[in-house]
């Protein structure tokens, strides 16, 4: 994830199309606002636009606006997405799901800066950065007939990928952490403590459901809890049974409350591990942690590790 952070930092100020993919639940829409947050557009507006929920029939009308009789129901003249994301950010999510059809005019879209409303007989030009999102595999797509090559180059320029919860476990007292504060405020609760045992069934479930899964049984919790501290017995019986299943070399053990100290735990963990698995090889060791050398070496000499 710090990867993730540094490429945003790097890419916010380019007008480059950019791919995010990852799971469902990763937080591929958090990464595009940290994009335009970042950038010298995050004074104008980021627009949302998801290309699975919106029908095919009005899909073109939302992006593209449309005229005053256009169609059956065209009333009065309607500014599209494109324009009321001018100067600004267009997010398109789920874009595995934009219909053949409406792929033609949004690579129009992108390859010339302008755009033709439904009705219109002049093209309106206009300034927008594209950040698109899906959780298919678009090349599988491609190859399939299911999507344009030439619109999945066009917005594949540079690609970042998130990876799924599972995948980084050592985010997870993190999040934790940052969602018990974000519902503390939100229902006005007091929730202080998550109890070791419960952590531990946290770190060991699988989360088919990513970050937002987390979320959810987060919030859940805290509204059943009946003292300030979150236990296992409130946690959903799905996730206790397969947290309880994990093998023993997924499982860590806890003997404090405090989220930062046990994040430190688990860090020298997965580095003996590693070291273990490569027998020594640092470098080995670095790509399997997915850090870099440095920051390896570092965490090696802080935690006293025998190497």
């Amino acid at each position: 994830m710090q990867a993730i952070f540094n490429t945003v930092k790097k890419i916010a100020d380019f007008k480059t199309s950019i791919l995010i993919t990852g799971e469902s639940g990763t937080g591929k829409e958090l990464i595009a606002k940290a994009i335009h947050n970042n950038s010298k557009r995050s004074a104008n507006p980021m627009i949302d636009v998801n290309c699975g929920g919106i029908p095919e029939t009005l899909l073109e009308s939302e992006l593209f606006g449309h005229t005053k009789g256009a169609f059956t129901d065209a009333y009065r003249p309607k500014k599209g997405l494109f324009e009321e994301a001018d100067s600004g950010t267009l997010f398109l999510d789920e874009m595995g799901e934009l219909p053949l059809s409406l792929q033609v005019k949004l690579l129009r879209a992108l390859q010339e800066d302008e755009i033709r409303p439904l009705g219109e007989s002049k093209t309106v030009k206009i300034d927008v950065r594209i950040i698109t999102a899906t959780a298919r595999n678009l090349g599988d797509m491609v190859n399939k007939g299911l999507f344009r090559e030439d619109l999945y180059y066009r917005i594949n320029v540079l690609t970042i990928e998130v990876p799924p919860l599972r995948e980084r476990r050592e985010d997870i007292p993190l999040l934790v952490e940052h969602f018990i504060n974000k519902y503390n405020t939100r229902l006005g609760l007091a929730i202080e403590e998550v109890h070791p045992d419960c952590l531990q069934h946290l770190m060991n479930y699988n989360w088919p459901g990513n970050v937002r899964e987390l979320e959810n049984v987060i919030e859940r919790s805290m509204v059943l809890a009946e003292e300030n501290t979150l236990t296992s017995e409130i946690l959903p019986p799905e996730l206790l049974r397969q947290s309880g299943n994990s093998s023993g070399d997924d499982i860590f053990f806890w003997d404090e409350f405090s989220i930062k100290s046990n994040t430190k735990k688990l860090e020298k963990q997965l580095i003996t591990k590693a070291l273990i698995e490569t027998k020594g090889n640092k470098t080995k060791a670095a790509s399997l942690l997915e850090i870099s050398l440095p920051a390896l070496l570092y965490k090696i000499k802080e935690y006293s590790i025998e190497s």
